[in-house]
């Protein structure tokens, strides 16, 4: 299986905090891959060095044979970050316009499609900041797969998404990595990782502290769950236990 995306070391520094040190993975062809961690471990710095939200201090990413984030390689990825970036003046129908204009895609019948599969057609045309939490989600999802793409990085795609569209989502999610798209999927629901996430990365302080398929890290650490894995691997089961015993 063909890898899509490779992180070799990457280092992401913000003055003298590094955020994240030394970190590499790589993502195939037809997976969905889970990165997990507490707050604060690199989740978030590392999809925005992905995206070039935040430069690289060090390291290397290598996504779909590119190594830097030009117009034309974002073509290629759809984006759902855990606050969507969107231009909250405009109404969903005039932002996937824009945001169809700047990728120079015409395919109206995808997102039409996309659009009343998430029962967003009745917001189409009222002001983004007047949304709720949900259907501002749902606006992002729909700019995120709208164009196809071969890789999708998602933070917390499910945030404020009803039970109907998460099942949606994911079927969808199912759909692309059987055609051959890759997934970068971060969340703190590791219910939710290890049902739909094929491989997990556990990072924490910026650095890989387990990696492997959901039975494999279960076996390794001999584990019920992937939140047992999850709480081992950043050493975090004796502090719950000492926090618990003193309440």
């Amino acid at each position: 299986m063909s890898i899509s995306v490779n992180v070799e070391n990457l280092v992401v520094r913000y003055e003298s905090k590094v955020a994240v040190n030394g970190l590499s993975f790589n993502i195939k062809a037809g997976e969905i891959y889970g990165l997990l961690g507490p707050n604060g471990a690199g989740k978030t710095s590392t999809i925005k060095a992905m995206t070039g939200l935040v430069e690289r201090s060090g390291g290397s990413i290598t996504i779909l044979g590119e190594t830097e984030p030009s117009s034309k390689l974002m073509n290629k990825v759809g984006v759902v970050l855990e606050t969507p970036s969107l231009l909250d003046v405009l109404t969903p129908n005039e932002f996937l316009n824009f945001v169809a204009s700047v990728r120079e895609m015409d395919d109206v019948q995808r997102v039409k499609g996309l659009v009343s599969a998430l029962d967003l057609e009745q917001f189409l045309n009222v002001p983004i900041a007047s949304l709720s939490m949900g259907n501002k989600q749902k606006v992002a999802v729909v700019a995120a797969l709208m164009h196809k793409p071969l890789f999708l990085i998602l933070d917390e795609p499910f945030n404020g998404l009803d039970v109907k569209s998460v099942r949606i989502f994911k079927d969808l999610l199912a759909k692309h990595a059987e055609e051959g798209g890759s997934v970068l999927f971060s969340t703190h629901i590791m219910e939710v990782a290890e049902k739909i996430c094929n491989r997990i990365g556990i990072i924490n302080d910026g650095k890989m502290v387990a990696e492997g398929t959901v039975s494999e890290l279960r076996e390794k650490v001999q584990a019920a769950s992937l939140e047992d894995v999850f709480l081992k691997a950043i050493n975090a089961e004796d502090e719950i236990k000492s926090i618990v015993n003193s309440l």
